[in-house]
C-alpha cells in the first residue's frame, strides 16, 4: 500500500536537490511515486487505486482547499501532506481540520525527518482503516509462534513435508494457511463467547450496519436463518413465513415443531419473483389464515425475504408497522449494501429508527454481493432481546473451529463500507449496471431485427430503486401491484429474450434462455439465474466495465450466429460433444423453434400462474413429516403419481427456484396445476437432451423420469 501521490513535488524548491533527497528518503521506506500531471489525474488516480496511502502537494499552488475536499470525497481517511512557506496563510476554518493533514516547512536537509513523519502517518492511517479483529489475525501471523494445538497443518508447516501437500501450499500461500488457527489462540478473544477482537468486531461491523447488534456467522446466511428462528419461535408456536423462502427457512419449519402459515407473493408471466401484496400482511387476512390452519394461534414471528431473487425491495417501514406480530426477519441475503446508498434509504430491515414494541432482525449474505468469503454472513438486530438465550442457540449452529480467514473476511466486507470509500464502491456498482442497461437498449435499437431486451422501465437515466407501480406503467408485468411497496434494485439485471412478452402473450417464434444461457457458459460467464425467456446477472462491487463489456460482446456473437443458423455443434460444441446423435446436422434456430413451441403448447406462463396461485394442501407440518421420514415411513414414485400423495421432501424447480411443494403438503385436484407444472417442465428435458430442469426433492433416473418420495400414509384427494 506505500505508493504515494506526489502532485508537482518539483513545484516546492527552488532547487532539484531536496526534490531528490526526499523521494530518495521515502523510497528507503519503501514507498513508491506517482506523479500525476494535474488535479483531475489525481482524482482519478486516487478513485481507481486503492493502494495510494498519501498525497503530497504544495499548498501555495494549488486551491489547497478545494482540493482536500475532493480528495476527503473519495476517501476521507487518506493522509495529505501540505509543503508550506514560513509566511504562508493557512486560510482555513475549524470546520475544514477534520481532514488528515499534515504541514511541512520548506528546509533543507530535513528530507529524512519528513520521511519519518510520513511513514509514521502511513502507519497510522493502514491501523486505522484495518478492523481490529483483522489486526490481531495479522499481528498474530506475523508473530510466527510455535504452536502445539489445532489446526494439524501448524500453518501449512505439515503441506510442505508432501509432494502433493506442496502444490496445495504453493496455491493457497503462507499467509493463508497460518492464519488458519486454533480457537484456543487466546490474543484473538472468542467467536462462541463474544470476547476481545471478536466483540470488538462484531461492534464495528454493528455501527457499520446500522444495528444495535450484529452477530458474524462463519456457515453461510443458511445457519443465520435457522438461529433466529429457533429463537423467535418456540415450540408449537405459529409463524408467518415468505413462501418465496429460502430452503434453509423450509429446513427450519423440518428442525422446529412449529405451524407455518403462508404469505403468498406474487409472480409475473415471465416467471420473476414478485414480493407478498399488502392484503397478505393485515390483520383481517392473517386471522382468515390462523382460523384455517390446524393447530396454529396468532403467530408469534414473521419472515420475509428481501429482496426477492430478482432484485425486488420492500418499503419495509410499512411492513415493521403493519405486521402484528412479535418480532420480524428480513432475509437479505441478497442485499448486505442496503446501508450505503440513498437509492435504498427506507427499504432495508435495518432502515430507520427502532420499531416499538418489535424486534427487528436482519440476515446477509456477506459474501454474495460484497468482498467477502463463502458462507460468510451476517445477523444484525434492532430492539430488545434475551442475548444469553439467543447466543445459547448461536452457539448450537456455530462450529467450535471456525475459520478465521471467513471471520476476518467478514469483517473486511464491513471495512471496505466504511466512510466515502464504501460509497463510492456501491456508487460504481450502480453505475456499471445503468450504463450496462443503456447499452443493452442502445443496441436494441440499433439492431437490425431483434436484439435482447431489459426487464426496466422504458426511460432509463439515474441511479434510483423503480417502482413497481400499479395502471398504466405495465413494463413489470404485475398487473396487481400495490404503489409504493416494491422497488426494483438497478444492480439486478434481467436479460429478456424473444418469444414471450410482460404479460404472457407468446409470439409464434422465440428464443428460449437456455440456449442463451449454454451459449454463454460455453464462453465463461456464469449465470446466476436462468428463466424461460430471461436471464438474471448481478452487478456486484467486484464488476467492472471490463466483464461488462464482455458480456455485452457474447450477446452480440449469439445474435450473429442465430442470424447465421449455425449447426448446433458449432454454437454449442459441449452440448453437442454429449449428445452427438441427437443433434447431428440441428441448427440453432431448430432447436430453439422446438423448445419454443413446446413451451406454447402447454401455455407456459398461464400455467405457472396457476401453479403458484393454488398452494398445496397442509395435511402435516414439516417438522412432523420429517419425523415420518427419518422413521422410514416413505417410498419412492413416479412424479406422475404424486396427486393424493404426501411429499416427504421440497420439491423446488430452478427456474424459478421457489418450493412449490413443502414437506407434509399434498396435491390435490384443486392445486392439479402444481403437478401439471412440474410434468411440462420434463418434457422440455425428455424432448431435448441437455436442457433437463433441476427439481430439487426430484431424482432424475437414466429413462429420463423423475421419481419423488412421499409418506407411506395416503390420504383420499
Amino acid at each position: 500500500m506505500n505508493i504515494l501521490a506526489n502532485m508537482r513535488l518539483y513545484d516546492i524548491w527552488h532547487k532539484e536537490e531536496p526534490k531528490y533527497d526526499l523521494h530518495k528518503m521515502l523510497s528507503l521506506q519503501d514507498f513508491q511515486f506517482i506523479y500525476p500531471k494535474n488535479i483531475g489525474d489525481l482524482l482519478k488516480l486516487i478513485e481507481h487505486n486503492p493502494r495510494i496511502c498519501g498525497v503530497i502537494f504544495n499548498w501555495d499552488t494549488h486551491n489547497s482547499l478545494k482540493l482536500c475536499a475532493d480528495i476527503s470525497h473519495l476517501n476521507e481517511y487518506l493522509p495529505l501532506y501540505a509543503f508550506i512557506k514560513t509566511y504562508s496563510k493557512l486560510n482555513a476554518s475549524v470546520n475544514d481540520m477534520h481532514m488528515t493533514l499534515h504541514f511541512f516547512e520548506y528546509e533543507l536537509n530535513s528530507a529524512e525527518d519528513v520521511a519519518l513523519h510520513i511513514r509514521k502517518y502511513t502507519d497510522d492511517y493502514i491501523d486505522h482503516i484495518t478492523p481490529p479483529l483483522t489486526k490481531a489475525l495479522f499481528r498474530y501471523v506475523k508473530e510466527d509462534k510455535y504452536t502445539f494445538s489445532t489446526p494439524g497443518h501448524m500453518g501449512g508447516a505439515a503441506f510442505k513435508k508432501s509432494p502433493v501437500g506442496s502444490l496445495f501450499y504453493d496455491f493457497f500461500g503462507a499467509n493463508t494457511l497460518k492464519a488458519d488457527i486454533s480457537i484456543s489462540v487466546k490474543e484473538l478473544g472468542s467467536l462462541l463467547d463474544h470476547t476481545g477482537p471478536h466483540l470488538e468486531a462484531e461492534k464495528y461491523i454493528a455501527r457499520t450496519f446500522g444495528a444495535e447488534q450484529s452477530y458474524i456467522v462463519t456457515n453461510g446466511t443458511s445457519t443465520s436463518n435457522k438461529i433466529i428462528g429457533m429463537y423467535a419461535v418456540p415450540a408449537g408456536s405459529t409463524v408467518l413465513i415468505d413462501r418465496n423462502c429460502h430452503k434453509s427457512l423450509a429446513h427450519l419449519l423440518m428442525i422446529s415443531d412449529i405451524i407455518p402459515i403462508w404469505l403468498k407473493p406474487t409472480r409475473n408471466a415471465l416467471g420473476i419473483l414478485g414480493g407478498i401484496p399488502k392484503r397478505e400482511f393485515s390483520r383481517v387476512n392473517i386471522k382468515k389464515k390462523v382460523i384455517s390452519t390446524a393447530r396454529a394461534s396468532w403467530p408469534v414471528h414473521a419472515v420475509i425475504t428481501n429482496s426477492t431473487y430478482d432484485g425486488l425491495l420492500y418499503n419495509t417501514q410499512y411492513i415493521k408497522q403493519t405486521l402484528d406480530v412479535s418480532s420480524i426477519h428480513f432475509d437479505a441475503a441478497w442485499v448486505p449494501y442496503t446501508n450505503f446508498h440513498v437509492i435504498y434509504t427506507g427499504k432495508s430491515g435495518m432502515s430507520g429508527e427502532r420499531t416499538p414494541g418489535k424486534v427487528i432482525y436482519e440476515t446477509q449474505s456477506t459474501h454474495k454481493l460484497l468482498a467477502a468469503f463463502s458462507q460468510a454472513s451476517l445477523i444484525h438486530i434492532k430492539g430488545d432481546y434475551d442475548e444469553h438465550t439467543f447466543n445459547e442457540i448461536y452457539m448450537m449452529h456455530t462450529t467450535t473451529s471456525p475459520n478465521y480467514a471467513i471471520v476476518s473476511s467478514i469483517e473486511i466486507a464491513a471495512a471496505m463500507l466504511h466512510g466515502n470509500p464504501g460509497k463510492q464502491l456501491i456508487n460504481h456498482s450502480i453505475e456499471h449496471a445503468l450504463h450496462f442497461r443503456q447499452e443493452i437498449k442502445r443496441l436494441r435499437e440499433a439492431s437490425d431485427g431483434w436484439f435482447f431486451d431489459i426487464w426496466q422501465p422504458e426511460y432509463v437515466a439515474k441511479a434510483e430503486c423503480w417502482p413497481i407501480q400499479p395502471g398504466c406503467e405495465n413494463w413489470h408485468g404485475f398487473t396487481q401491484a400495490d404503489a409504493n411497496h416494491m422497488y426494483l434494485d438497478p444492480i439486478k439485471v434481467t436479460i429478456l429474450t424473444p418469444g414471450m412478452h410482460y404479460l404472457g402473450e407468446m409470439d409464434e417464434e422465440g428464443i428460449p434462455a437456455a440456449l442463451v444461457a449454454k451459449f454463454l457458459e460455453e464462453r465463461g460467464i456464469v449465470i446466476e439465474k436462468i428463466g424461460f425467456y430471461n436471464l438474471l446477472f448481478l452487478f456486484s462491487i467486484g464488476i467492472g466495465d471490463t466483464q461488462a463489456m464482455s458480456l455485452v460482446f457474447c450477446l452480440t456473437e449469439f445474435k450473429r450466429a442465430y442470424d447465421l443458423n449455425l449447426y448446433v455443434k458449432n454454437m454449442f460444441p459441449n452440448l453437442y460433444s454429449k449428445y452427438p446423435n441427437f443433434y447431428y446436422n440441428m441448427h440453432v434456430q431448430t432447436l430453439a423453434h422446438g423448445i419454443h413451441q413446446l413451451i406454447r403448447k402447454y401455455d407456459l406462463s398461464h400455467l405457472m400462474l396457476k401453479a403458484f396461485e393454488v398452494l398445496p394442501e397442509m395435511k402435516m407440518t414439516p417438522h412432523q413429516a420429517l419425523q415420518n421420514q427419518v422413521q422410514g415411513k416413505i417410498e419412492t414414485v413416479d412424479l406422475r403419481q404424486l396427486i393424493g400423495r404426501v411429499s416427504a421432501n421440497m420439491i423446488l424447480p430452478y427456474p424459478p427456484g421457489v418450493p412449490l411443494v413443502m414437506p407434509g403438503e399434498m396435491i390435490t385436484e384443486e392445486s392439479r396445476t402444481v403437478l401439471d407444472f412440474l410434468l411440462m417442465l420434463c418434457t422440455v428435458g425428455r424432448c431435448y437432451p441437455g436442457f433437463e430442469t433441476n427439481i430439487q426433492g426430484a431424482m432424475l433416473t437414466e429413462r429420463g423420469d423423475y421419481l419423488v418420495r412421499v409418506l407411506k400414509t395416503t390420504y383420499s384427494s
